[in-house]
């Protein structure tokens, strides 16, 4: 790989002839030796990593449609990203839920996303299995915290809460009520 400094290879990009490809990363023209495939069978662990980032990349693509989201991916892009390159990452990942508390009978989850968390629901079910109450979380003065006014929280029982990204991952935790 060799970054390249003439004036005549300057706007020239692609593959020159079965050996040479160049290309511009970050403002620079680099001019390297072509690759071809690899000759190696992928591992499991490689193909699992392939279906992950093929479901990233559709999910991307869906959501770049909306211009809404499109421009906050874009706004988060770094040199040499875009806002595909963003969407991706996000999709790659879902949310975590840090912890679930009760606070004056009141439902307090802590989730985070290294984007940002679109939504949290919350369940309450009762020892028998019976839902009492369910319903959105509102979103704290912190930005981190969710809050969720129940009307009881019965002993024995349990809450659910699932916290949804801008691509729809969801990740569901517990809380046992004593």
């Amino acid at each position: 790989m060799a970054i390249v400094n003439n004036i005549l290879l300057q706007h020239v990009r692609g593959t020159l002839g079965k050996h040479l490809t160049i290309y511009e990363r970050n403002g620079q023209v680099i001019m390297a030796t072509k690759r071809g495939p690899s000759k190696k069978k992928p591992t499991q662990k490689q193909l699992a990593a392939r279906e992950k980032m093929s479901i990233a990349s559709a999910r991307a693509r869906v959501m770049l449609d909306n211009p809404e989201i499109k421009a906050y991916y874009e706004s988060l892009a770094g040199p040499g990203q875009n806002a595909y390159n963003m969407a991706v990452k996000d999709a790659y990942r879902s949310p975590e839920i840090q912890n679930i508390r009760i606070e004056n009978e009141e439902v307090v989850v802590t989730a985070q996303n290294e984007f940002r968390v679109a939504k949290v629901e919350v369940k309450v079910v009762d020892a028998d299995g019976v839902v009492t109450a369910s319903g959105p979380a509102v979103m704290g003065w912190n930005g981190v915290d969710w809050r969720y006014k129940a009307a009881s929280l019965p002993p024995g029982g349990r809450i659910i809460v699932a916290a949804d990204n801008l691509p729809g991952y969801r990740t569901v935790k517990e809380l046992l009520l004593t």
